[in-house]
């Protein structure tokens, strides 16, 4: 691992929506029914390659609760990229999507920050519209939108492929 470049990602979101859901999934390959609530953050490591180069993915799960927020914006220093996720069964879920942007973007304007769309497998449940994550996105400059499912496993790795992607891309540029 010593040709290896570690990138720190952060994940936010609203209680609830699915994050360490997601990682679980991601990392272990395993959905998990009953996960219990962040406490603060929670860290996890996935070694990837992109372009041919190895990459350790050094994941922070920030706890999605109010009472936890102070403490993110310090932890979201040195991140290199963020996603973004909500429920897209709970239109409440993207209510503070400003503070959470605010806390990945702090001292980095520019953060690539992937926008992601959980429990798509809730086909029949899905309130949030198309057309206003279209609106989201463009307001908040993601760099893109995707639906997951980390019951199914559907785009789960592909979340994180693309995020790795983008910080690659803006790091060759530099």
């Amino acid at each position: 691992m010593a040709n290896t470049k570690v990138l720190k990602i952060i994940i936010t979101g609203e209680g609830g929506v699915g994050k360490t859901t997601l990682l679980h999934r991601f990392i272990e390959g395993k959905f998990i029914v009953d996960t219990r609530m962040t406490i603060g953050v929670e860290f996890f490591l996935k070694a990837i390659t992109i372009h041919g180069k190895k990459l350790l993915l050094q994941i922070w799960d920030f706890g999605g609760q109010d009472r936890f927020r102070f403490l993110l914006k310090n932890y979201a220093k040195g991140a290199k990229g963020a996603i973004f996720m909500f429920d897209l069964t709970r239109p409440l879920t993207l209510e503070n999507i400003g503070d959470w942007v605010e806390i990945c973007r702090g001292e980095q304007p520019d953060l690539p920050i992937l926008c992601v769309g959980s429990k798509t497998d809730l086909k029949d449940l899905i309130t949030v519209e198309e057309e206003s994550l279209i609106e989201i996105r463009q307001k908040y400059k993601f760099f893109e939108y995707l639906k997951v499912s980390s019951k199914t496993g559907e785009n789960v790795s592909l979340a994180f492929l693309l995020l790795a992607k983008e910080i690659a891309n803006l790091q060759e540029k530099v």
